[in-house]
């Protein structure tokens, strides 16, 4: 079972930033994307920036312009870098890792974080 370790977010005031990482590790032949989501008390969680392996990156309209997502491969680690950061970004933020695991015959499988709180003051 592939876990993922996440570090960084906070408490910051609005227009800061904050950069959060995930590291993937376990047994898994490939991993296919690494993202991040969000959810507030109440509603459902979403997508905010997902990357592909190949180093493509995909914003929900709300992020976009905002935030960057970047992948290090060798590493295994995906990076949300958060800058301009407004109230309504505060929420748990949760990696999320897509991937292939087997020997042979793949299965595609997902595992998701712990989840980080991240807290934007105005």
């Amino acid at each position: 079972q592939l876990q993922v370790t996440e570090s960084g977010g906070g408490s910051v005031q609005a227009g800061d930033s904050l950069k959060l990482s995930c590291t993937a590790s376990g047994p898994f032949f490939r991993i296919n994307t690494m993202g991040w989501f969000r959810q507030v008390s109440g509603k459902e969680r979403e997508s905010i920036a997902v990357i592909t392996n190949g180093g493509s990156p995909f914003y929900a309209d709300s992020v976009k312009g905002r935030f960057t997502i970047s992948m290090d491969t060798a590493q295994n680690t995906v990076h949300l870098q958060m800058d301009g950061l407004e109230s309504e970004d505060t929420a748990v933020y949760y990696c999320n890792v897509d991937y292939l695991y087997g020997l042979g015959i793949y299965r595609r499988s997902t595992t998701w974080g712990q989840g980080i709180l991240v807290t934007v003051s105005s």
